[in-house]
């Protein structure tokens, strides 16, 4: 959620100080503090769901992925040689 929030000045100077004390930015400062402040500082917190989304890439059979850069290399030097027997 995006929101703005308006700090008094002590509570500003308060989130300041942590900033430089831990070395972490506003967000995660404040967040810390809301959730000590709401009891939810002992919480697991679950990250969303990591799915994978397949995509063919429409590879040829028989190029083996694992080995990309050799084909790549393959071809930058049979660009070369080409070029330079010219």
């Amino acid at each position: 959620m995006r929101t703005t929030l308006t700090l008094d000045p002590d509570v500003a100077e308060r989130v300041r100080q942590q900033m430089r004390r831990t070395g972490k930015g506003l967000k995660a400062v404040v967040n810390e503090a809301l959730r000590l402040g709401l009891g939810l500082a002992g919480k697991r917190v679950s990250p969303p769901r990591f799915r994978v989304q397949p995509h063919s890439f429409g590879f040829r059979p028989g190029i083996d992925l694992d080995r990309l850069n050799q084909l790549i290399d393959d071809l930058e030097a049979s660009e070369a040689s080409r070029t330079l027997g010219r």
